[in-house]
């Protein structure tokens, strides 16, 4: 009889979290639905519609790093396969222009899938620039739409050196991503 009690509350607290990220979710409160999945990850770590919500947030709050849990998780269906994929090129793209920025590195041979992502787009932007030419700040043109614009630089900090993607549409800030 306890153990059913036990299942019972488990399933009903397991309910209400699950509900409360999507609820956080179709609110656009994706930091709150990041929170929440990462401080209740190790319980659900099986449940991949969980894992995918709690990515997604992150990913739109730019906590890109959180997404490499997820990825090696998501694998047991092919919507979960596909998830692990498309934040598995996020990923790496923030790795590599990074890497890109500190230190010269030429990324201009690869040639990798992208997504819709704002990180994708400025890596494929960046990624298109002839060797040696390195300014303190790059201005980028959206493919689809010439009143996009994307500014990226790099911030040195005394901890660690931070990479910053602002959107400007019309020459007006409507959002600025800050990576590490």
């Amino acid at each position: 009889m306890k153990i059913l009690l036990a299942a019972l509350i488990a399933i009903s607290l397991y309910a209400d979290i699950k509900q409360e990220m999507l609820d956080f979710y179709q609110k656009k409160e994706y930091e709150n639905v990041c929170e929440l999945g990462f401080k209740n990850f190790i319980a659900y770590s099986k449940d991949e519609e969980y894992v995918s919500l709690y990515a997604f947030s992150c990913l739109n709050v730019d906590h890109i790093d959180r997404l490499s849990v997820p990825i090696t998780t998501l694998k047991f269906s092919q919507e979960a396969r596909s998830n692990a994929s498309y934040f598995s090129i996020i990923l790496m793209q923030k790795k590599l222009l990074y890497h890109a920025l500190m230190d010269n590195y030429d990324i201009s041979s690869l040639n990798f899938p992208t997504t819709d992502y704002v990180l994708s787009k400025v890596f494929d932007l960046y990624s298109k620039l002839k060797k040696g030419e390195r300014k303190d700040f790059y201005i980028f043109e959206d493919k689809n739409d010439n009143k996009l614009k994307y500014k990226l630089y790099l911030i040195k900090d005394d901890k660690i050196d931070k990479m910053i993607i602002e959107e400007f549409y019309n020459s007006v800030s409507i959002k600025k991503h800050v990576y590490w």
